[in-house]
């Protein structure tokens, strides 16, 4: 899986070079690309905004530049999906996340500022994504969660057992975890964890996973 990220600020995306996504790079079960916007820029003060058509507040991206920036790796594959993360977009769910999982290449567009020139959007993008109802100040943010969550469904990245396992995999929430110390201030780990018995074990913590997303989010259950 390739990831090219289109931003004004790919020091932003130091955090991805560590942990898992760090080690997945290393192994080059993933690959990740920032393109600096900014570098393509023809003016002499790498200047990437301009004012609003029609007047408001704010800058916009203009579509020159975001277009220069898209086609330096456009070439490089012609199967690449591009993503705009944008509040405008539909929500990330896991449903979305295991979907572009599969893809061989991705394309993400960071907007900053009060957006992007429409017109290049109209062009290259193929789907917007928010990761909320809510506004950040640009789209590295979203674009790093984009990136974390769908990298741990590409093959080799995490062992099976773990994503099957865990919070919206199935439809609900995960059940609670526990290790050592087997006593701490007091509170003891559910005997029916040491008990060895894995049958009884898988339906207990079926029993608290149901339980947990009742309580929590009980919208789930609904779907």
């Amino acid at each position: 899986m390739k990831f090219d990220i289109l931003t004004l600020f790919p020091e932003m995306f130091e955090p991805l070079k560590t942990s898992v996504i760090g080690k997945a790079v290393q192994k080059e079960q993933i690959a990740i690309n920032l393109v600096n916007i900014r570098d393509f820029s023809k003016d002499k003060h790498k200047k990437v905004d301009d004012t609003p058509y029609g007047g408001g507040a704010g800058m916009v991206m203009k579509p020159d530049v975001v277009y220069s920036a898209y086609q330096s790796v456009e070439k490089q594959s012609q199967k690449a999906k591009v993503i705009y993360m944008s509040p405008q977009g539909k929500t990330l769910n896991q449903q979305k996340v295991e979907e572009l999982s599969k893809e061989s290449h991705l394309i993400i567009l960071c907007g900053h500022y009060e957006g992007i020139d429409q017109r290049v959007l109209d062009k290259i993008v193929d789907e917007e994504i928010s990761i909320g109802d809510y506004v950040l100040t640009g789209g590295e943010i979203p674009a790093m969660v984009l990136i974390d969550s769908v990298s741990r469904y590409v093959e080799g990245v995490l062992n099976q057992e773990s994503i099957q396992e865990e919070s919206f995999s199935n439809g609900m929430l995960e059940y609670p975890q526990y290790t050592r110390p087997e006593v701490f201030e007091g509170e003891s780990v559910p005997e029916i964890l040491l008990s060895g018995h894995h049958e009884k074990i898988d339906r207990w913590r079926k029993q608290k996973s149901l339980e947990i997303t009742k309580r929590k989010r009980p919208d789930l259950l609904k779907n």
